[in-house]
């Protein structure tokens, strides 16, 4: 919907025979992402590509790469959908990440328990929303764990007390331009993204430690195109950075409507080569995103006029499915916390 504002057509690559971004789009090409020759149509019939999740099929988007642009680069992605190459990437970066240690082998799983506990065992691919984690409380649960998650390749992170978790989304051009949006304040239950708030409830010294950190990511990754970080806030202030997602983010959305630029045409503006755009925040907001029966409540929102509601065009609903968002507008300097379900802070 960015692209088509600004005069762009889009054509869209699925697996799915419904996919809500097929609906806006000029050109939907629906086959399997291990299928090279539809994948190289795709490619000759588009001047540049990217994607909305970090876990499209790396071969497929090698396969594009050999002939038109994908921003971010394959390189990239390879790196954001394996959790142990993206913890070395930010641990060689000098980045503060949780201690953690790879799984693949009963040995390594004896070894793991240095990392101590409590902690979190996650699988190195395919996890989201909570999904392929477990949390281990003692070193005797770690077994137990592991065949939880069907022994697959896995990642054990001692577990980080934090206040709260915020996240970074930054922009950055083929030519190096950054642009970075101030640090959202996110609210999870479940693993699932409940909330999100801007500002956030930090001091102006951890919100510079977030954006430095973001850039640092960008800049060692050498990524053109849309990225967020997320981290954990200690005691202290200063900042653990627990996941990168090399794309536009859950917890971005507060910027279609509360930003002078949304994150989805900072995302079309690196792809075709524009400058970026301002990321001055117009509003306190709170976005809250309506998952699996939430949905149903849509209606009550149409009578404020500080709502803007967003409904995917999802056919199913199930629980745990993103299915939209609201966003809540709120004037600078008021408290719009209550919105976001966190009464209390």
């Amino acid at each position: 919907m960015a692209a088509a504002r600004m005069g762009y057509r889009t054509h869209v690559f699925t697996d799915h025979p419904h996919t809500p971004a097929g609906e806006v789009a000029v050109e939907v090409t629906v086959a399997s992402f291990s299928d090279r020759v539809a994948l190289e149509r795709f490619a000759d019939a588009v001047q540049v590509i990217t994607y909305e999740f970090e876990n499209v099929p790396l071969a497929a988007a090698r396969v594009v790469a050999e002939r038109v642009a994908v921003r971010p680069d394959p390189n990239v992605l390879a790196i954001a959908q394996d959790r142990l190459a993206e913890k070395d990437f930010l641990s060689r970066a000098a980045l503060a990440v949780a201690p953690y240690q790879g799984i693949e082998t009963p040995e390594e799983l004896s070894r793991a328990v240095e990392v101590g506990f409590p902690a979190v065992l996650k699988t190195r691919r395919e996890g989201y929303d909570g999904k392929g984690q477990v949390r281990v409380e003692t070193e005797r649960d770690l077994p137990n764990a592991w065949q939880r998650l069907g022994t697959v390749p896995s990642v054990l992170e001692r577990w980080i007390d934090f206040e709260r978790e915020i996240s970074v989304i930054i922009a950055r051009s083929e030519d190096g331009e950054e642009a970075a949006y101030e640090p959202t304040e996110n609210q999870h239950a479940d693993g699932i993204l409940r909330a999100s708030i801007v500002p956030a409830l930090i001091s102006p010294a951890t919100a510079d430690a977030a954006v430095s950190a973001a850039r640092k990511v960008v800049r060692e990754l050498q990524c053109a195109g849309v990225l967020a970080v997320e981290m954990f806030v200690l005691a202290d202030g200063s900042v653990v950075v627990n996941e990168i997602a090399p794309r536009p983010h859950n917890s971005g959305h507060w910027t279609i409507d509360a930003a002078e630029t949304s994150q989805f045409e900072q995302q079309v503006r690196v792809c075709c080569g524009l400058p970026l755009g301002s990321v001055n925040r117009l509003h306190d907001a709170v976005m809250r995103n309506l998952i699996g029966a939430d949905v149903d409540t849509w209606n009550r929102y149409l009578g404020d006029g500080r709502d803007r509601l967003h409904l995917y065009g999802k056919k199913v609903s199930r629980p745990g499915r993103k299915m939209g968002h609201v966003t809540r507008l709120f004037p600078f300097g008021s408290n719009p916390r209550a919105f976001g379900g966190d009464a209390g802070a």
